[in-house]
């Protein structure tokens, strides 16, 4: 049972722009700053708020490109594929591709 809450209290000293800094960031995402220490300490990527926003937006542009390109397959089987389709295509599979690396660099720099 003790493992399930937090019953140990610890003190923490900080100097008074360290202080600001964490209320900052605390309020920023929308976290008590006991919580967000405890995500700090975690370290687990999917505990930060600004990594599940960014992959949220990720999942929203790959779902809205691959609309298009299911769209683009759709008139290919029907025999109504055309060069500018495959054009389409490729400038689609480039803005995924870009979106992706966007987001891991993004991450990489947290």
């Amino acid at each position: 049972m003790a493992d399930s809450i937090h019953c140990i209290k610890k003190t923490l000293r900080l100097m008074p722009r360290e202080a600001k800094e964490l209320a900052e960031k605390a309020k920023d995402v929308g976290m008590r700053e006991a919580e967000y220490i405890r995500v700090l300490i975690r370290q687990k990527p999917n505990d930060y708020p600004e990594i599940r926003k960014l992959l949220k937006s990720l999942i929203n542009e790959v779902n809205r490109i691959g609309i298009n390109i299911n769209q683009i397959v759709f008139n290919h089987n029907s025999g109504l594929y055309l060069e500018e389709d495959k054009n389409r295509l490729v400038a689609y599979m480039r803005k995924l591709n870009t979106s992706v690396n966007e987001v891991v660099m993004q991450i990489g720099n947290q």
